[in-house]
């Protein structure tokens, strides 16, 4: 278990509920307040983990659920190790988009797993760190299915791997993340996300108060 004296907030959610908006917006707002503090995302955040994210995102490959959480866990371990400890040891805030809850919703529920085992895999990855708060972005799967689809239309981006599931997966997908937040209260804030941005970004501060 790392003991640092930075802070890390991590930001989870199906995609297409806004993490991207809100970890930008709240970076902004907590450096403008004097904040060291620091945007990480996942997987990727390091070359090694970038070669991985680009692996488990590619629609052309075949990926078996196993090998999926798998390279999910080595994305991770290799961000924990090269930077995300090394930036909260010097005192700096991380921001983090996606961490272990995702592992837990996606692979250990959606994709049938089970969550101790995917925590299991991924407490050896991450050598036990663990967020100080994690900001849950709750929005109807549709509705957030429909984003993502749109954003990565508009960008030029067909959908990757997990983006082509239907809106079941997706839905066992939020179902699984409010059953982790309902299990660490204290820890895992959920946010409205189908708020308007600024709102939400509120809600997140808010979330944040007592640590700030």
């Amino acid at each position: 278990m790392v003991s640092a004296p930075g802070r890390l907030i991590t930001i989870e959610g199906v995609d297409g509920t806004g993490k991207t908006t809100l970890a930008t917006a709240l970076l902004q707002r907590l450096t403008s307040h004097g904040l060291d503090a620091r945007l990480m995302r996942e997987p990727g955040g390091v070359e090694t983990s970038e070669r991985i994210r680009e692996l488990v995102k590619d629609p052309a490959l075949t990926v078996g659920t196993r090998a999926e959480a798998l390279l999910y866990a080595a994305a991770r371990a290799q961000l924990v190790e090269q930077a995300l400890v090394p930036v909260l040891e010097s005192g700096t805030w991380v921001l983090l988009d996606r961490f272990v809850d995702s592992s837990l919703a996606y692979q250990g529920v959606g994709r049938g797993l089970g969550v101790q085992a995917v925590r299991e895999l991924n407490l050896f990855a991450t050598g036990g760190v663990t967020p100080d708060r994690t900001l849950l972005l709750s929005l109807d799967p549709a509705i957030a299915h429909t984003r993502a689809r749109e954003r990565g239309a508009a960008a030029g981006e067909p959908p990757d791997r997990l983006e082509r599931e239907g809106e079941q997966f997706f839905a066992r997908i939020r179902e699984a993340y409010l059953s982790l937040a309902a299990a660490e209260p204290d820890r895992i804030r959920v946010l409205d996300a189908s708020q308007q941005p600024s709102a939400v970004l509120d809600q997140a501060l808010a979330a944040l108060a007592d640590l700030l």
